[in-house]
């Protein structure tokens, strides 16, 4: 009996010496990345301080979860064996620190109005490198005696990335109608078409053009609406950041097409492609 627990104390101690070695080898090869997960990370923590003062425990559990999300590369890498180029690991880092924390917590998407597009067009850059990985990495799996044409692995990506932007958009209007978190932001127009407004009641489109104000009458009274125009309620956000991922998906796309198509060459596509961890 005590020679089995010195034997388990034993092996223990060489576990905890390997992760460790292995540690300090990962950190001395990728020290751009552990550099910027250390400065996200310890401020991400300062924040959730300052909100846990603030007793804002909403943004506390925003903070938490960045905290998990920014575990979630290395968490894949462990359980797909793969690793992720330093380019893509890195924006994914960014990535989640934008939309969590400056976005969120530092309102950059009512502040800056591109905010929200350009993180759903790097959305849709991302998910179809994840995707076009996964598929690639079967394509290269010697036990599967199938092989798929670059044409093939591109249009897989670009449909893996929509359909993950269409199940975000989803998400955001699920939390939209029965949370009212207004995930999908409103957008100011001046010119709608309805066949709602046809006073016949037929299927004719009524158009009407110049909208100053909007003025909304509820049970406590009426109450204008402090914009010059329209406010639509959530379709033009959905369908633009349905676009921007469309744009994202069909540039990495292209990109996968050719770096299949000429075995593994392209300085770029090496950046964001996985390679298997040995």
């Amino acid at each position: 009996m005590m020679n089995r627990m010195k034997k388990d104390a034993k092996r223990k101690k060489l576990e905890m010496a390997l992760f460790f070695r292995r540690a300090s080898r990962e950190i001395k090869e990728r020290k751009g990345i552990f550099v910027v997960y250390l400065l996200l990370r310890l401020s991400v923590i300062l924040v959730l301080v300052a909100q846990c003062f603030n007793h804002n425990y909403e943004n506390v559990f925003l903070c938490i979860l960045t905290l998990v999300l920014f575990t979630l590369p290395t968490f894949i890498e462990k359980k797909l064996r793969i690793r992720f180029p330093d380019t893509m690991e890195i924006i994914i880092l960014l990535f989640i620190y934008s939309a969590e924390i400056l976005g969120e917590i530092h309102s950059m998407y009512t502040r800056i109005p591109l905010w929200d597009t350009i993180l759903h067009t790097m959305n849709g850059f991302l998910v179809a490198a994840v995707g076009f990985c996964l598929i690639d990495l079967l394509n290269r799996n010697e036990k599967f005696t199938f092989k798929l044409s670059p044409l093939y692995l591109a249009v897989v990506a670009f449909c893996f990335s929509m359909t993950i932007g269409v199940l975000w958009e989803f998400f955001e209007y699920s939390m939209d109608n029965f949370l009212l978190m207004d995930m999908q932001k409103d957008t100011v127009v001046n010119r709608i078409s309805s066949v709602t407004l046809d006073p016949e009641g037929l299927n004719h489109t009524v158009v009407i053009k110049d909208i100053e104000g909007v003025v909304l009458k509820t049970a406590e009274g009426d109450v204008e609406l402090p914009v010059e125009g329209y406010l639509d309620i959530g379709l033009q956000d959905t369908m633009e950041d349905l676009f921007v991922n469309f744009i994202g998906a069909v540039v990495f796309s292209v990109i996968g097409f050719f770096y299949v198509k000429r075995k593994g060459k392209g300085k770029i596509a090496k950046r964001f492609i996985p390679e298997v961890y040995e």
